[in-house]
């Protein structure tokens, strides 16, 4: 076991004295999880203010062929510094006109569904407007918020006239308020985001290491060296596995930690001093668990990616091999984005999927141990299985030497018709 373990230590270190001289990897492994995200944020945080604030600079062009039903609604329409009325077109070019772009809305009256007599003066809007269009959906709610306070305002004045006051006014008026803290609504967003992006860079950051290590070896003609240095075959893979776990690790952690900060001075710059309240900050109990999931699923994708891959004989044909454990990595981004979503029993039972809803969960308050435990079991499983896989392929000659024309699944079909 001391030999095993003192081959085991100077084989990693040597991989990974490898691995920091390969561009690919420091760049996919470390680089990427500090830089891309942060990045991508920023410029979809600009990318959005830019585009709102254009939004909000638009101003309206509307048409009221006419407004004599309503003529305080022109009146208020006319005042507003983002609406410019058009009442020179004739009428019947108004709809050629909102189809070419050239109005973003027609505002038009009609008799009232009620007797007019019930409220002197009533009329019903109906706004016209192009949904295809940004502007045109700005000018239909900039058209709608006046009329919604003309509303009010023609209520008000008849309540008064009536002697009603504004409370009685209020019937089935209904108060929403929110029972969610400023604080929890951080963790709300930290479970939304931390389960996938982890997942997500775990599996990238173990993508490139276990393509070079494998097929990029056999690529390089440096396998055979590794046999003549007098160590066992399977302390060779398993440093290999374990340096491509290693840094599958790293890439998801860092990801993490990269993302809080990004997402904290996003919240300062849109929000100010409430950003303070909120917080976005990882709870200190939930750092244990976020850790050994990254542990667990840096060993559960590095054991996928490295049997797939050994069969490729060039760094290409691996990373065309590997690519079908990305779907697992895609799991929690069709099961997590419902936060009404949990982890249950039937969903522990799923790969990679049940470690990051049973993560989401922890963070909203809501694990549960057990089944939180179950996924992990099931992962480990295999995690195990993966390394019995791998175990038979390296004492096959047909696969280490490259000899082997195929993937993994030709080979497994192969061994299962030669049973």
């Amino acid at each position: 076991m001391g030999a095993l373990l003192r081959d085991l230590r100077v084989l990693y270190l040597r991989e990974l004295r490898s691995a920091l001289r390969e561009k690919s990897i420091v760049v996919n492994g470390i680089l990427l999880p500090i830089f891309l995200y942060p990045f991508m944020m920023w410029a979809m945080f600009t990318a959005f203010t830019f585009v709102e604030g254009q939004s909000e600079g638009f101003v309206s062009r509307v048409a009221v062929p006419d407004g004599a039903p309503l003529p305080e609604l022109v009146t208020a329409l006319e005042v507003r510094d983002d609406v410019r009325l058009d009442t020179a077109t004739p009428t019947d070019s108004l709809d050629a006109r909102l189809s070419r772009g050239e109005l973003d809305a027609i505002v038009r009256f009609e008799a009232p569904v009620t007797d007019r007599s019930v409220l002197v003066g009533n009329a019903a809007v109906r706004v016209y407007f192009d949904r295809a269009e940004e502007r045109s959906q700005r000018a239909a709610s900039r058209v709608e918020s006046v009329v919604d306070a003309l509303r009010a305002e023609r209520l008000a004045a008849e309540a008064t006239a009536l002697g009603l006051d504004t409370v009685a006014l209020r019937a089935f008026a209904v108060d929403a308020e929110d029972v969610q803290s400023d604080r929890e609504t951080g963790r709300l967003v930290l479970a939304l985001l931390i389960p996938l992006f982890l997942t997500l860079m775990v599996a990238l950051g173990c993508f490139v290491p276990a393509v070079d290590t494998t097929a990029g070896e056999r690529e390089r003609s440096t396998w055979e060296t590794l046999w003549t240095t007098g160590v066992s075959r399977t302390s060779v893979v398993l440093a290999k596995y374990l340096l491509v776990a290693s840094m599958g690790v790293l890439a998801g952690l860092l990801n993490v930690a990269a993302m809080s900060v990004t997402l904290g001075g996003i919240l300062s710059a849109m929000m100010g001093d409430r950003a303070r309240e909120i917080g976005l900050a990882l709870p200190l109990e939930i750092v244990p668990l976020m850790f050994a999931v990254a542990v667990l699923l840096g060993l559960l994708f590095a054991a996928l990616m490295m049997v797939l891959a050994a069969f490729a004989r060039t760094f290409k044909e691996g990373q065309a091999m590997v690519t079908p454990a990305f779907y697992l990595a895609m799991a929690p981004l069709l099961l997590g984005s419902s936060l009404d979503r949990t982890l249950t029993p039937t969903l522990a039972l799923l790969p990679v999927a049940n470690v990051s809803l049973g993560l989401k969960d922890a963070l909203m308050g809501r694990g549960d141990p057990g089944l939180l435990a179950l996924a992990f079991a099931v992962n480990a499983a295999i995690v195990v299985v993966c390394l019995f896989v791998a175990r038979v392929l390296v004492v096959n000659e047909e696969v280490t030497t490259g000899a082997f024309e195929g993937s993994f699944w030709s080979w497994l079909r192969t061994r299962r018709s030669r049973t």
